[in-house]
């Protein structure tokens, strides 16, 4: 088990991390309101620059999505159904796998 600097306190956000670190900060050290003014200027946040875009993980997720259908269709019909897996692309098998389905 370990020991929690923070009051013995469970944090449970980012936030409120954030929060209890500045006040055992500030309870540490004191500062000048002066000082405080000059150091921290307003409007100014830290923007995030992401390595891969989030259109582009859309994407991605699209392609990987049908990437994983097909090849859970080759698994499927082709080792687990017993037939050829390159019949998995032909629309007769499409058909008549419909058909069978939807037999009444």
């Amino acid at each position: 088990m370990s020991v929690n600097n923070l009051n013995q306190h469970q944090v449970r956000t980012r936030e409120e991390y954030k929060k209890a670190v500045q006040k055992v900060k500030e309870e540490k050290t004191e500062v000048k309101p002066q000082k405080i003014k000059a150091a921290a200027p307003k409007g100014k946040e830290r923007v995030r620059i992401r390595l891969i875009p989030i259109w582009l993980r859309l994407v991605l997720l699209v392609v990987f999505v049908f990437i994983s259908l097909m090849a859970g269709a080759v698994v499927g019909y082709g080792v687990l159904g017993g037939g050829k897996a390159a019949d998995v692309f032909k629309e007769s098998t499409w058909t008549h796998i419909r058909d069978l389905v939807d037999k009444k």
